[in-house]
């Protein structure tokens, strides 16, 4: 991963400036985060420590996070034994990725005490824990593990702290060259710089032998090595050195595939946009945003996923279903024609006979046809026979074609809401569960059969600025798109939506308005839309007075015309520079 020893130590140098300031608040927004909110010393800000599997990390964060009602086991350990306190230190573990911050704090009786939050950053295997640094006892984690995950520690409440497993790797910042020519050389034969392989072999030598470094860094020192002509060490030390005196630069690049790599050192191995930041933090808050985000969002909602996906497959399966009945009811015609053919030979056969032939003039060329008949019926019992049928399947077919179009309706408002739920923040996520509530697709936790929730007055909805200056109105939910299109906007603004593709409403609140603007417009509908991917995106858009709901629709649905269609690829460079706010 790209956190590694180097950005640990850029991470808690900067924390230096948080030192004797105090811990006002404690939240644990998530299972695996936890919020501080710090004051004093000159520093205030929320600090983010997070023991996620996928996205561990320490560091000073602007995201919003909703807190749960209840606040969990170990937010309210935290509370009682850090909330009020003064961070007394902060410090890294050599070169690994483990810091410690050491809290003292005084008890309801007055008494001063000495706790230690100690934040492990291992990927999967990473934790937040509590303990009392006199008797080295743990009072919580917020993962706990047990003999049955490892042998080799426990982390319950109770159980000595012992600290994770040592990797037998040298601390890269005290080498001598002599020691690191010594270690390089047991990693085995080292291609010269500019052979084939060399960025390879030597950067693994380096991953394996010191701590600290990860994959990106080891390339990288190894790749500046054989552009520069220089030799391992020459490199190596140079890196060091820069991060001995933490001289760091914090920077991320964005690849063309979307893939972003961030360090504490200049990335020149890394093909992409290259981002420079003033800090550490700033750069792992950049990067983490949008996932950690998203991340969130899929948790809180993989019910509400799960049940529109199935949701989707059922209505599937009918669709097929219903449009092989109505392939059966095309047949009506056809069983009007034999009825009446029937009719018109009633003398040409009798009851008892099996089938009868027949000339069919419907046709131009007046074929013979042979008709099957029941014996047991009478000629004209058996003519009223395909009238009934054919009657039966002419009103089938009437119903089929209304119960198509409803199970097609049915998938189209089911996708508008999945697709609301891939642009949803965690702010988004309890209007789509209360739109699905009002529909009756799912019941609220803990509400009665029958009940009612109190809806909200309106929704909170991105509104952009186009570099023209315009107002530019983006729904990211059906609860938004209605409020968008049915009561905020006037009758002359422009009204742009996806052709055909479930996708936001957007609306330029102008009467007068540049290209520009009904580009960006445009650009924002594809992106907030099914297609964001995509290329060539058509986008229609009208006059709000051409957009209307037809009575008893599902919420987000309109029907419109007069339209005109750009044909649009987003542009996510283009949009993030787009200044917006949540209204």
């Amino acid at each position: 991963m790209s956190l590694d020893g180097i950005v640990a130590r850029a991470l808690v140098h900067e924390l230096q400036a948080c030192v004797k300031a105090r811990i006002h608040k404690i939240y644990q927004p998530t299972e695996n985060e936890l919020i501080l909110h710090i004051r004093g010393q000159g520093t205030s800000g929320k600090l983010l420590l997070s023991a996620h599997p996928s996205m561990p990390r320490l560091q000073w964060t602007e995201q919003t996070w909703s807190n749960p009602a209840e606040p969990p086991m170990f937010c309210m350990l935290l509370r009682k034994y850090c909330e009020g306190g003064v961070i007394e230190a902060v410090r890294q573990i050599g070169l690994e990725r483990i810091v410690e911050l050491d809290v003292r704090h005084r008890d309801e009786l007055g008494d001063s005490s000495l706790k230690k939050i100690v934040v492990e950053i291992m990927g999967r295997h990473s934790n937040v824990i509590l303990l009392d640094p006199a008797t080295g006892i743990i009072h919580d984690g917020i993962r706990h593990v047990t003999p049955a995950i490892s042998s080799y520690r426990i982390v319950l409440p109770g159980s000595p702290y012992v600290s994770p497993p040592e990797q037998d790797k040298i601390d890269p910042l005290g080498v001598s060259r002599s020691e690191f020519e010594n270690v390089i050389a047991r990693s085995g034969d080292i291609p010269a710089p500019g052979e084939e392989a060399f960025v390879g072999v030597a950067s693994a030598a380096l991953l394996n032998a010191f701590t600290g470094i990860s994959p990106l860094i080891a390339r990288e020192i190894a790749y500046r090595t054989e552009r520069q002509s220089s030799d391992l060490w020459t490199v190596f030390s140079d890196v060091m050195e820069q991060v001995s005196r933490h001289a760091y630069e914090p920077n991320m690049v964005v690849q063309e595939n979307g893939k972003a790599q961030f360090s504490a050192v200049a990335l020149t191995h890394v093909q992409g946009d290259a981002v420079a930041f003033s800090s550490m933090h700033e750069c792992l808050d950049s990067f983490f945003r949008d996932k950690a985000s998203r991340d969130l969002v899929r948790q809180r909602t993989s019910d509400l996923n799960r049940f529109l996906l199935n949701e989707t497959a059922k209505n599937e399966k009918k669709l097929v279903k219903l449009q092989e009945t109505l392939q059966e009811a095309v047949e009506a015609d056809l069983l009007r024609r034999t009825g009446e053919l029937l009719t018109a030979y009633l003398h040409a056969f009798k009851k008892g006979d099996a089938a009868v032939e027949v000339i069919d003039y419907y046709e131009d060329e007046q074929p013979t046809r042979t008709i099957a008949i029941d014996p047991l019926l009478t000629p004209n019992e058996n003519a009223q026979r395909y009238f009934r049928k054919y009657n039966k399947l002419k009103n089938s077919r009437t119903v089929v074609s209304e119960q198509i179009a409803a199970a097609q309706a049915e998938l189209e408002y089911l996708a508008s809401v999945l697709q609301g739920l891939e642009s949803a923040t965690p702010e988004d996520i309890g209007e789509i569960r209360d739109e699905l509530i009002e529909q009756g697709y799912i019941r609220e936790r803990g509400m009665k059969r029958g009940a009612k929730k109190k809806k909200k007055d309106r929704p909170a909805v991105l509104a952009y600025t186009s570099s023209e200056g315009i107002a530019i109105y983006v729904g990211k939910n059906n609860t938004q798109n209605d409020y968008i299109t049915n009561r905020l906007a006037s009758a002359s603004d422009t009204w742009l939506h996806t052709k055909d593709i479930p996708g936001s409403h957007v609306l330029i609140r102008a009467v007068e308005y540049g290209e520009a603007t009904l580009h960006e417009a445009a650009s924002l509908a594809a992106y907030y839309s099914k297609a964001k991917a995509s290329s060539s995106v058509p986008v229609d858009y009208t006059l709000i007075r051409h957009v209307r709901k037809p009575n008893g629709a599902k919420p987000g649905f309109v029907i419109y015309d007069g339209q005109k269609t750009l044909f649009v690829t987003p542009d996510e460079a283009m949009i993030q520079q787009l200044p917006f706010e949540i209204k």
